[in-house]
């Protein structure tokens, strides 16, 4: 049933967002349109992104926040990882730093370079990552149907927020801000004026 389906899934970002979607239901259809495909490999990337730079910025700063989140991600590229299979979708894992999308690759090298940089550096490349992913997963949802994706991309989502609220925390506390460069200010206000959520 799509209900069981559905509560499995929902187990992708749990308050901490650490726990991986553990099975999918298979009774979930298996037809996916090519919109709904190509959102799949993309967020699947895109999460690999953030959790490839925070990686890279926890080993040459020693923050503790880059490792946290990092494991964050990595419970999203699993719960996308999960689709992806349920959905026979071919995607190839590549070494870390390295992506099939060039505007992802051209992403990743231009937030390494500015995160490495310096302390405020890697907190805005944090907050920039956040705020594409939030960016990106609303435009997509805009475009596709299936429900199982929409809930996961939905969790997704919620884990972004709550990685941006930390961020620019940890921003006001270094006395830097974060300008929004793909939600609107209005959205990003609201985002970070409100309480973190949990994500299950």
């Amino acid at each position: 049933m799509v209900l069981t389906l559905l509560l499995l899934l929902f187990s992708a970002c749990s308050s901490d967002d650490s726990e991986p979607i553990e099975n999918i239901n298979s009774e979930a259809s298996l037809v996916l349109t090519q919109m709904e495909k190509d959102a799949l490999v993309f967020m699947m990337e895109e999460e690999r992104l953030a959790r490839d730079v925070y990686d890279r910025l926890f080993a040459k700063l020693g923050l503790n926040q880059f490792q946290n989140i990092a494991k964050s991600e990595q419970s999203h590229m699993d719960a996308v990882e999960n689709l992806l299979k349920h959905y026979n979708l071919p995607y190839t894992i590549l070494e870390a730093g390295t992506f099939q999308n060039s505007d992802l690759q051209a992403a990743y090298d231009s937030l390494v370079v500015q995160g490495e940089a310096n302390i405020i550096g890697a907190l805005s490349s944090g907050a920039t990552i956040e705020d594409l992913d939030i960016f990106d997963l609303e435009n997509w949802m805009a475009k596709i149907e299936n429900v199982v994706i929409l809930d996961v991309f939905s969790k997704l989502q919620c884990g972004s927020r709550n990685h941006l609220r930390a961020f620019t925390g940890s921003l006001d506390m270094e006395e830097a801000t974060y300008t929004p460069q793909f939600i609107s200010q209005s959205e990003y206000e609201q985002i970070i004026n409100d309480d973190n959520e949990k994500c299950n």
